[in-house]
């Protein structure tokens, strides 16, 4: 599955051992482009936070698995990210472009009123 959207928060690193060695486990989260934007909250785990390196701001596309498990009679959901593709084609919309206008050098039409000698203006 994916979603796209924009980084609007990174949640503390997490780590520990178990019984395959040390994990890491980082939670993002995702607001949508959508009318009504919904807030997603995804997870990259182990070589895959060093592999997809995010930032708050960044607009993404995530591809990821949904897994559902038991503990102690309750169900817990996760939404872990195996890629994240950062949207590189967007034009960066704080800077203007890279080109000067040229001035005009004359005047775009003249009339016979704007010459000095038929002008009745004082000035």
């Amino acid at each position: 599955m994916e979603i796209s959207g924009k980084i609007i928060a990174a949640l503390p690193l997490a780590s520990g051992e178990g019984k395959n060695g040390t994990w890491r486990s980082q939670d993002y989260v995702l607001e949508t482009f959508d009318q009504y934007p919904k807030k997603v909250c995804f997870n990259l785990f182990n070589d895959k936070i060093t592999q997809f390196p995010l930032a708050i701001g960044d607009e993404v596309t995530v591809s990821f698995d949904i897994d559902s498990r038991e503990y102690n009679g309750r169900w817990y959901t996760s939404i872990r990210a195996w890629r994240v593709e950062k949207k590189n084609n967007m034009p960066n919309r704080a800077t203007p472009p890279d080109f000067e206008a040229p001035f005009p050098t004359s005047p775009p039409f003249e009339t016979s009123a704007q010459t000095n000698e038929e002008s009745d203006l004082p000035f």
